[in-house]
Formats: C-alpha cells, sequence, structure tokens
C-alpha cells in the first residue's frame, strides 16, 4: 500500500502524486510500488526493499542523491498463544525534494504523524521529521518495556500461589523479548550517533535539540531493558527456588509419613508371625488386639510429635 502526505498550513493532507516536500509511505508495498517509486525517485529498489527483510540490521547508508536509514521498532506479535512483542526494521530515505518510510506493518509510530498528532511536524522538514521519527520509537520501547515489567510483577505474584509450567514460559517468553529490544536499542544507538555528524542535510536550529533528546530516550529504554533483563533473571532463580523448595517439603512429608506407618507395620509383622504364643505379649491376655492396637497407636503419636518438633512435617 503506497500513500503520500504533505503538510500545508501545519496540518497533513494526503496527495495524489508525486511533488517537492511530500512524504510517501509504503506499507508492505508490492513489487509495482516499489518499481515505480524507484523509477520516479531514482532510488535503488533494493534500498527501498530492505525495510521488508526482518533480518535487516539497523544502519545508515549514504548513496548518490538520497540517504538510507534503517532502525528497528518494536511491534506486537502472537507467540504461543500468546501476546508479546518483537522488533521488525523500519526504512527511511531521504532524497532531495522528499522522504519515503518502507515498513511491513501501518505502525503506531507512523500513525501519529498521518492522525494529524505531531506538534511542529512538517514534511519539508525531512531531518526533523527523522528525529520526530526516532523520539517515537524510542518512547514506544520505554512504553513497552513498561508493559513487561508489569507482566514480570504479575507473574512474580503467582510465586505465592501454585506455579505453573504457563508462568515459566511466560517469564521466558518476557526474557526473549528484552533480548531483543535490547539488542535492537544498541544497534539504533550506532544510528543516532551518526546522525550527530550527520552533515548532508540542512538542520534547522531546533533540530539539534530534538537529536540529543532522541538519543538521550534511546539511551534510557536501553537502561530500561538492562534493569527489566537483571529482574526478570531474579525472579526467574527465584521461582527455581520455590519450586525446589517446595518439593523438598514434599519429599520431607512422604518420608514422614512412610517413618510413621512403618510402626504399625513391623508390629502386625511380629505379631503375625508362627511362634508360641506364650512369647508373644498380651497374646493371652483379655482384649489383647485392643491393647497392641492401642499402643501401636500412641507410639505412632508420639513419633509424629517428635517429628514435628524437627519441622519434619
Amino acid at each position: 500500500m503506497m500513500k503520500i502526505y504533505r503538510t500545508d498550513d501545519q496540518h497533513i493532507h494526503e496527495r495524489e502524486k508525486l511533488e517537492d516536500g511530500v512524504w510517501v509511505q509504503l506499507i508492505q508495498p508490492s513489487r509495482q510500488e516499489l518499481e515505480q517509486i524507484s523509477e520516479l525517485t531514482h532510488v535503488d529498489i533494493q534500498d527501498l526493499m530492505a525495510a521488508l527483510d526482518e533480518e535487516e540490521s539497523s544502519r545508515i547508508e549514504l548513496e548518490d542523491g538520497y540517504t538510507l536509514i534503517l532502525v528497528d521498532i518494536p511491534t506486537q506479535e502472537v507467540r504461543h498463544a500468546n501476546k508479546t512483542f518483537t522488533t521488525i526494521p523500519l526504512g527511511i530515505i531521504l532524497t532531495q525534494s522528499l522522504i519515503i518510510t518502507v515498513c511491513t506493518e501501518d505502525t503506531s509510530i507512523l500513525q501519529c504523524f498521518t492522525q494529524d498528532r505531531v506538534r511542529e511536524f512538517s514534511t519539508k522538514k525531512k531531518l526533523r521529521f527523522v528525529y520526530q521519527i526516532l523520539f517515537r520509537v524510542a518512547t514506544l520501547y520505554q512504553n513497552n518495556l513498561r508493559f513487561l515489567d508489569k507482566k514480570r510483577v504479575e507473574i512474580e505474584e503467582c510465586v505465592l500461589g501454585n506455579t505453573d509450567d504457563i508462568d515459566l514460559i511466560a517469564l521466558h517468553e518476557l526474557e526473549s523479548t528484552l533480548v531483543y529490544f535490547a539488542t535492537s536499542l544498541r544497534a539504533n544507538a550506532a544510528v543516532l550517533e551518526r546522525l550527530t555528524r550527520y552533515k548532508r542535510l540542512e538542520q534547522y536550529p531546533d533540530d539539534q535539540e530534538l537529536l540529543d533528546d532522541v538519543i538521550v530516550e534511546n539511551h534510557q529504554a536501553i537502561e530500561m531493558a538492562t534493569i527489566y533483563r537483571d529482574i526478570i533473571n531474579g525472579t526467574r532463580e527465584l521461582l527455581s527456588a520455590v519450586i525446589s523448595n517446595r518439593l523438598n517439603n514434599v519429599m520431607k512429608f512422604l518420608a514422614s509419613i512412610t517413618l510413621v506407618m512403618a510402626i504399625p507395620t513391623i508390629i502386625s509383622g511380629i505379631y503375625g508371625m508362627n511362634v508360641d504364643v506364650r512369647w508373644m505379649p498380651l497374646a493371652t491376655v483379655s482384649y489383647g488386639f485392643y491393647w497392641i492396637c492401642l499402643i501401636t497407636l500412641v507410639i505412632c503419636i508420639v513419633v509424629l510429635i517428635l517429628l514435628k518438633k524437627k519441622k519434619m512435617l
């Protein structure tokens, strides 16, 4: 899908054809659309297709007549029947007269611009437009990281109840997502560092200050990803310790029950031996069977009390 926008009188409007100062938005474009844009803007079609490859890494390439900027942006996906996050490339191509964005999804980052919800936004100020996109990328990373931390807290609360396998799987998914985020954020940081030395296009007075804000927000997102990943490692170790402790308690309980149950088994085994009744205590006493059962019960109760004091139950 291809759409063309241009800002006039501080408001964005959709256009029908290419002209100076427009923004061309390509969302999962077809081959025909890519060839059309490549022919009209003289941009290599391979550079237009770069953002459509999920394995492409963040980078900047300076070509004759245009500049390619690739960054990783967060997006939602369904993994193991659960909603989680991943990263996809976003391509930004700057030419002398217009700006092109290429992505496989209609991301919320660009929806802010198409819905005219960004202050001081102009498609004619191309480099500032790039910085505004990157600022919202870093902000979206932070929002998603906070959401992931809330999910971690929910899993941590389950430790006090029954810990299921699904909790461990969810925790692993969170850790995997944080790894993706941290890797992408560091790659984006390299792009931002190069942009600080970028003098190819004209910058407006406030552009450098905006770029500094983007760098700060991206660095904060990196710190958040690192901290949350360390916390998740601690949560996973806590879950492992809790599961091991519960298993030990179950084994102690079963061992104690086995010890108590062995007492009547031993006594009944002795009285079941084929020997003369003269050598068996209480064998000839009235109500001897009941006395034996009572003595066995008393012994079991005493053993239970001793095990309780030893914290084996």
